[in-house]
């Protein structure tokens, strides 16, 4: 499961990459924020990116070539940050979008997203995977999860949407207290202004995601691209035929998941139930 493991965390290589980027443009005289402008990310990222938190987007390190004197140092370093400790081989290159993205769309069937999670609930979910996963390596997971939660607040003005089934909360995965902790969790995050989670309901008998969990995002270029996930690996999608019809589906189940409002009455008659 990608969204069980699968997220960056900080490496010495990140870190490592950061201080020379620091290095070269600090040597160029170029404030952070001049700097976010000329290359067109915002200063969060520049500063997350020096700081060895967030992986580079390949057109952030082209770009930040050309403005630090194309020395190649960073466009040949960047091959080395692609085996990030937490994260599934097949989900480095979204994930490395996703970092980016304007907006994200999020369906999933199977588990509350990893977006969503809480520590209790991830690690309840790790220890039920096989092969078995060893404690390092349990916590190393959790540690690559909580820094991607890390986009939510990080990034106010990207739009996140998550449609979740009902039957999600109603396994009781972890125990009561543990589906109460992650109800309460998921209600919190909804709060926020670039946030919205949409429930759908059981008594619904067919919807347009019945296919499976689907993830779109757009980037600052207004590219879109979709990824689906199965049990050993996942698809990513850039055929603008194929992200047309996930759109489409994704608008649907959007119609067909209950209210915002309604939403959170169902989540919060969930929790007063447990």
């Amino acid at each position: 499961m990608v969204d069980g493991g699968g997220e960056p965390e900080s490496s010495d290589s990140m870190r490592t990459f950061g201080a020379v980027h620091q290095a070269l443009r600090e040597h160029a005289g170029i404030s952070r924020e001049e700097y976010a402008d000329l290359v067109r990310f915002s200063k969060h990222t520049v500063a997350s990116v020096e700081l060895g938190r967030r992986m580079p987007d390949p057109a952030f390190v082209e770009r930040a070539e050309e403005l630090l004197g194309n020395t190649g140092a960073l466009r040949k370093a960047l091959p080395t940050l692609a085996r990030q400790p937490g994260l599934a081989a097949w989900f480095r290159r979204w994930a490395r979008l996703e970092q980016l993205a304007i907006t994200l769309y999020t369906y999933e069937c199977r588990m509350v997203p990893g977006l969503l999670q809480t520590e209790a609930y991830a690690r309840a979910l790790f220890a039920g995977q096989l092969p078995p996963l060893d404690d390092p390596q349990i916590e190393e997971r959790w540690c690559a999860r909580a820094e991607r939660q890390r986009l939510l607040r990080e990034r106010p003005n990207t739009t996140f949407s998550f449609i979740l089934e009902e039957h999600l909360f109603l396994r009781r995965t972890g125990g009561v207290e543990v589906t109460r902790e992650l109800i309460e969790h998921v209600l919190h995050v909804g709060e926020l202004r670039n946030v919205e989670i949409q429930i759908m309901p059981l008594t619904h008998g067919t919807h347009a995601g019945l296919a499976g969990p689907v993830q779109l995002l757009e980037t600052p270029e207004n590219q879109w691209f979709a990824y689906n996930e199965g049990q050993r690996g996942g698809l990513f999608v850039s055929d603008p035929k194929e992200i047309s019809v996930l759109q489409r589906r994704y608008a649907r189940m959007r119609s067909q998941a209950l209210t915002l409002e309604d939403s959170v009455s169902l989540l919060e008659r969930m929790r007063g139930a447990l």
